[in-house]
Formats: structure tokens, C-alpha cells, sequence
């Protein structure tokens, strides 16, 4: 036997090495997969949001166009998956409710609910994310008086416009759950979506997961798009920016509030298609940006005179015939 015994070894050895190279060799990353420990540095976090920024967030396609080649685009092989789970309570809970409310109103306000649930469930993983901002309020209101806003409602006026009150309270109610807990799977660890009439050149560079609506998700390929990667705290403090972008800036979706100048947060939002009137309409929502006031017509303007006049003149005639019927009546 213990001659037997380095021959054994050597026979053992040699069926390892055949194990070894018959097993599958692991495949590269796709182009831009970049990994995101525990712990990501200044260079790495810039790595990543260099895959979304500058010439690759160009569009290279539009309208129809755009719908075609986003079809062509493939969904990644990689399963979508499970989240944790997230709360938030207290003050902080309730500024953090606000946000998550108007990304999912102004972003998917009349999309179907499972793409409401989705867009704030982008929000919540890029709160995870080391990439990105460590609060609610963060995420959402990144960049919102920089160059380049991460979400394009803080930073093109949209927030000037009041919003429809049953899609705002659709967009609470979403909220609520979402900070409550509730975790939308159907978009795994998605920190990225656009509509599907545009197409961005980042939309190449990400792993496709899925469309709901109008909406089309991704996630980072590589280990900074896997779950594990999503290890940031929460910041446990919540507080909405106060918006300095100078109005020459503002693609107007609307326009400063008429009373205040000011473009107040959270208040307004952009037209929906809806929404029903004629130019000139002062009933039911108010167009300001158009510079529509809801004014009464002074004394001293326009046909006002004349319609109290004929007003008292027709009640003058009612009054007259009223008394003449009851005298009539009395008569007999």
C-alpha cells in the first residue's frame, strides 16, 4: 500500500486537473459591468455614473424609430432579484413619503399601477446603492440645481403645475407602501428606466429587465447590479432642497407660481393629457403658465353695466307679472 500510495496520488491529481478543465470558464463581464464592493471608492462610484452620463445619456433615437430599436435590444439573462425590503417612520418617514410621492406622480402619473410601483422601487435601490445619494429626498432631488438633474421633473419646471388630486393620491398611496415595505419584484435591482419612444445610448450599456407601461428598466450588469452590492445605509434623515436653477434655464413644462414668483415643491406639476378645456376656459384647472387668472369682472369692464341692466330689467318683468297674476287670482 504504501508503495501504491504516490501512484494513487499522482492518478488523483491528474483527475483534478481533467475536472478543471473541463469546467465551465466563467464569461466576462458584459461592456460596462462594473463591480461595486461593500465599501466603493471616489473612483469606482465615478466609474459608475460615467455609464449614464455625458455622451452616452444621448438619445439616438426617437418616436417611432426609437420604439423599434428598443424592441431589438434584448433582456438580460439575469433573474430579477429579490430586494430587501424597506421602512421609513416618523418625520423623517413623512418627508420621505413626499418624495417618493412626486417621483412616482411626475414620472409615471398615469402609467399603470404596476409601473407607479416599479419607478419607486428604482428610487428605494438607488438609496441601497453606494453609487448614489443615502436618503429619499436625495435620490430624487439629485442634481436638481446642477448641469444635469437625475430626475428631469425637479430640474424642467414641472413642479410649477398643481397636481390632478386622484393621481397624486394614487401616487401617496404607492408611497406608502413602498416605504412601508412593500417590495416590487417584477423590476429585481433596476436603478435606471426611460420611455420607450427615446432611445439613450446608455440603454447599450445596461441590462435590460423589463417594460411595464411606457417605461423600459435596467440594471448595472456585472456585480454592482447584483443584490449583494446594495449595501448602503439609510440615512435616516429626509429634507427636500430649496431649488436655485435660474429660470432662464428651466425648460418651462410650466412656469413660476403667478402670486409668489417662486417655484414652490411638490405643488404642481405637468399637463396631463386629460385634462379638457378651451383656451380661454377659467373653470376647472387653471393653466397659469398661459397667465390665466380667476378674476370677477369689475363694475367698469366690458359688457358688465349692460348686463346688470338687462338682468334688473328681466326681474323688473317677472316682478310685474307675478303681481298682476295674483291680483287676477284674488280677483276671483
Amino acid at each position: 500500500m504504501a508503495r501504491l500510495a504516490p501512484r494513487m496520488l499522482a492518478a488523483a491529481a491528474a483527475l483534478c486537473a481533467g475536472f478543471a478543465l473541463s469546467a465551465p470558464v466563467p464569461l466576462p463581464a458584459p461592456a460596462g459591468a462594473v463591480d461595486a464592493p461593500a465599501a466603493m471608492s471616489v473612483q469606482q462610484k465615478r466609474a459608475i455614473a460615467a455609464l449614464t452620463q455625458g455622451r452616452r445619456a444621448e438619445l439616438v433615437a426617437k418616436g417611432d424609430n426609437a420604439r423599434a430599436r428598443n424592441a431589438l435590444i434584448a433582456v438580460s439573462h439575469a433573474p430579477a432579484e429579490a430586494m430587501r425590503s424597506f421602512t421609513a417612520s416618523g418625520p423623517a418617514g413623512a418627508t420621505a413619503q413626499q418624495c417618493l410621492a412626486q417621483a412616482i406622480y411626475y414620472e409615471a402619473g398615469y402609467e399603470p399601477e404596476g409601473g407607479k410601483r416599479a419607478v419607486a422601487q428604482v428610487v428605494l435601490n438607488r438609496m441601497r446603492h453606494p453609487a448614489y445619494p443615502n436618503s429619499v429626498c436625495g435620490v430624487v432631488y439629485q442634481g436638481a440645481n446642477d448641469p444635469v438633474c437625475q430626475f428631469s421633473f425637479t430640474c424642467d419646471g414641472s413642479l410649477s403645475r398643481r397636481p390632478s388630486a386622484r393621481a397624486w393620491a394614487q401616487a401617496e398611496d404607492v408611497a406608502r407602501d413602498a416605504l412601508a415595505g412593500h417590495v416590487e419584484g417584477s423590476v429585481g435591482s433596476a436603478t435606471h428606466y426611460h420611455a420607450d419612444y427615446v432611445v439613450p445610448r446608455w440603454a447599450y450599456s445596461l441590462g435590460k429587465v423589463r417594460q411595464i407601461g411606457t417605461h423600459i428598466f435596467y440594471r448595472f450588469n456585472g456585480g454592482a447590479g447584483r443584490a449583494r452590492a446594495f449595501t448602503q445605509l439609510y440615512a435616516g434623515a429626509e429634507r427636500i432642497p430649496q431649488l436655485t436653477r435660474p429660470v432662464a434655464e428651466i425648460r418651462l413644462a410650466g412656469g413660476a407660481d403667478p402670486d409668489t414668483g417662486q417655484f414652490e415643491n411638490g405643488l404642481t406639476v405637468a399637463p396631463s393629457s386629460a385634462d379638457r378645456h378651451a383656451p380661454a376656459d377659467i373653470g376647472g384647472r387653471l393653466d397659469t403658465t398661459k397667465g390665466w387668472k380667476l378674476e370677477l369682472p369689475a363694475p367698469s369692464q366690458g359688457h358688465y353695466r349692460q348686463l346688470v341692466a338687462g338682468q334688473a330689467d328681466e326681474t323688473r318683468v317677472a316682478e310685474v307679472a307675478d303681481t298682476t297674476a295674483f291680483t287676477e287670482t284674488e280677483a276671483q
